[in-house]
Parts: C-alpha cells; sequence; structure tokens
C-alpha cells in the first residue's frame, strides 16, 4: 500500500501554479511519493506530469469538477492519463448538503452511471468519497447504502474516508470492509474530541482513531493508496501536520 498526501490538506498554498509548483516539492521533501490532486488551481494536466517528474511524485486520485465529468467523461480520463492517474474521483455528491434525501441520490446515480461507465471502458475508475452525511438515514435509508447498492462496482468505487466514518457513527475498519473490493483508495484522517465536545481533524495516528486495526485491515484488504488528509489544522502549518502523519505511518512500517 502506498502513503500519498491529500493536497486539499495544503489548498490555501495551492492557489497559484507558482504555489502549486512549491507546495508539491515541500510534500516531496516529507518524503511522500504520490498525492491526490484536489482543491488546487486550475492546471493543464502536462504541467502536471512535468511538476510531478520534477518531485519523484505520482498523482494517483484526484476530486475532479463533476460538470467536467459529465460532460465529457472520455477527456477527462484520457487527460488524467497523461499524468499517469486512473483514479478519478469526486468529493461529494452535487445537492447532498442542502437536500439529502433518495430522490437527489437517485438523480446522482442516474446522472453518474453513464460517465463512470465511460471512464471505466477508457482505463480509469470513478471513486466517489464520503462525508458523515450519507451515513444519516433518511426514511429509514443511508445515502451510503443506496450508492452501494445502486452503482455497480466495476464504475465505481468508494475512498473511504476514516474520520468522517466514524463521525457519521460507523467503525472504520469495520466499513472498510463491508466495501471490500471497492475501496483501491482511501482517506487516513483522525479525530480528537474537545472537552467541550467539539470535534476536529487531526494527524494521523495523534487522535482516537485505532489506526493499528486501520492499517492492518487496509493490508488485508489489498487497499492500493491511503491518502492523508486533514481538512483544518487549526492555526498549526499544515505541512507541519502533514509530516507528523507521515512519521507515524513511517513508525507503522509504511512509507
Amino acid at each position: 500500500m502506498k502513503i500519498g498526501a491529500q493536497l486539499y490538506s495544503v489548498h490555501d498554498y495551492t492557489k497559484t501554479l507558482e504555489g502549486f509548483s512549491e507546495t508539491l516539492k515541500k510534500v516531496a521533501d516529507i518524503g511522500y511519493t504520490s498525492v491526490q490532486v484536489s482543491g488546487t488551481c486550475d492546471y493543464e494536466p502536462e504541467w502536471l506530469a512535468e511538476q510531478l517528474k520534477e518531485n519523484g511524485l505520482t498523482c494517483d486520485l484526484t476530486h475532479y469538477n463533476f460538470d467536467a465529468v459529465l460532460k465529457d467523461p472520455k477527456k477527462v480520463t484520457k487527460d488524467h492519463q497523461i499524468f499517469g492517474c486512473k483514479y478519478i474521483g469526486l468529493g461529494a455528491m452535487p445537492g447532498i448538503w442542502s437536500d439529502n434525501r433518495p430522490e437527489v441520490w437517485a438523480q446522482f446515480k442516474d446522472r453518474v452511471i453513464p460517465a463512470a461507465t465511460v471512464i471505466a471502458e477508457n482505463g480509469g475508475y470513478f471513486m466517489y468519497h464520503n462525508h458523515a452525511i450519507e451515513y444519516q438515514r433518511i426514511d429509514g435509508q443511508r445515502a451510503m447504502d443506496y450508492l452501494k447498492e445502486n452503482i455497480p462496482a466495476d464504475i465505481m468505487g468508494f475512498t473511504i474516508d476514516t474520520h468522517w466514518v466514524k463521525r457519521g457513527g460507523e467503525d472504520p475498519s469495520a466499513e472498510l470492509k463491508r466495501f471490500q473490493g471497492r475501496i483501491p483508495c482511501i482517506h487516513y484522517k483522525d479525530l480528537i474530541t474537545l472537552p467541550d465536545g467539539e470535534q476536529r481533524f487531526a494527524p494521523v495516528g495523534s487522535g482516537e482513531l485505532d489506526f493499528e486495526d486501520i492499517i492492518r485491515t487496509s493490508l488485508d484488504l489489498g487497499v492500493e493508496f491511503a491518502f492523508v488528509e486533514q481538512d483544518d489544522a487549526y492555526g498549526e502549518d499544515p505541512f507541519v501536520c502533514l509530516k507528523k502523519s507521515f512519521d507515524y505511518l513511517k513508525s507503522m512500517g509504511l512509507c
């Protein structure tokens, strides 16, 4: 299993191509050899391919513009192939934050299946990333279960996010097992609860999640890529947070 850095963790530093380029160098200097491109400025695939090569990195997953995916999934897949990326991801279902109900899930399914099919036919694989909201029960149903049951495994996988699974009321390792065969990529993200009850993101290995079990389960299930992510560093340097996570995972025999 290869450990990567989810660049959304440092998205404030990738708003320009110059900043994006410098960020890739900093991530490589920490020791990461893979990245997920997400939350960055616009870029040409050839530019990204060059930057990755210069820094000894690979991009193995993206979170990509969903409208672009729907409009021309073949082009999106071919563009990803220019910088060597098979997995084309989506950060969240459009509309779910304001209208989380089965009708919205069904509309998403109807829109995504044709595009994901084209992506698969052209050598890519579409990935859906969860938050906690997909685990809310609406009329006895949950979006995560609906997507798993109604979108074929051969055209869409799931980037299981350990933090959000826990926030959604499930055990991360158990959830990884439930999605076995559909999780080539996952997000490693820890969780801490403050004395006042506020729940926060945290560097991997510094919080409440049982990462020894999560890592063991990831390896047992044949996960290809685990991307470290911390949405908010709460005033700390996010590159320092990425290094803390990297150092912990290295101490666990990874990286």
